[in-house]
């Protein structure tokens, strides 16, 4: 799957930085006790709450290699509208784009 274009990036130009990135993130995983289906849907909820939209592709494709539906993944965006409001609802178009690729 493709990365965004920052994260290639940070990969490209602080290759060493990035592997010590991905090294905390693999341990994370490996510690969550969430299905992967459900931390990929959390994450995602997370991320449109603080506005990372350039990993929401990925990670929507990430959630749907592993069972969410589409409806899952716009439930996971809007769960945050409560908390942070209607800010969560500028990364739809990209998660949907996403979800609808292949």
């Amino acid at each position: 799957m493709k990365v965004s274009k920052s994260f290639e990036v940070f990969a490209k130009e602080a290759p060493e930085v990035q592997a010590a990135w991905m090294e905390t993130v693999q341990k994370l995983d490996a510690a969550s006790k969430l299905d992967k289906k459900t931390e990929e849907l959390a994450y995602i909820a997370v991320m449109a709450a603080v506005r990372l939209e350039s990993g929401i592709p990925f990670h929507v494709k990430m959630a749907k290699s592993n069972g969410a539906t589409r409806d899952e993944i716009i439930s996971a965006i809007l769960v945050g509208l409560p908390a942070v409001g209607n800010i969560v609802t500028t990364s739809l178009p990209a998660a949907i784009e996403a979800y609808d690729e292949d």
